[in-house]
């Protein structure tokens, strides 16, 4: 999947952009052992001009996938949260999209904004 290809104005592609990323938040979700019952996986199609956002949403963590429209490489949002009605979590944690070829990398960050109570913004 070529993640940094515009999905805006694509329809096509923006259905797969979000069936793959939902695919991979999925495999993300079961790589950090979060069992199914206690996060949500959310698809916004947004409108024709952008990408739209998929999002996990742990008690403790949200994930959320997008391409951004000013085409830096901060498509993933990584936050901690309390609960799944948290919807403004801690601070933003970004990283490329390219992470969601490497979900064990990607794990691994989602753990260490985990660890850190999503206290330090940080960016790829």
């Amino acid at each position: 999947m070529d993640w940094y290809t515009s999905c805006s104005y694509e329809p096509d592609r923006k259905r797969r952009f979000h069936t793959v990323a939902r695919a991979r938040l999925r495999r993300l979700a079961a790589e950090l052992g979060f069992p199914p019952a206690l996060f949500d996986l959310r698809s916004n199609q947004g409108g024709i001009a952008v990408s739209g956002e998929i999002t996990l949403h742990h008690e403790h963590v949200y994930v959320q996938v997008c391409q951004p429209a000013t085409r830096a490489d901060t498509g993933i949002l990584i936050r901690t949260c309390e609960g799944r009605r948290d919807y403004t979590g801690g601070c933003n944690n970004f990283a490329p999209l390219s992470m969601l070829d490497d979900i064990p990398a990607l794990a691994a960050r989602v753990r260490t904004v985990m660890a850190a109570g999503g206290d330090a913004v940080r960016v790829a």
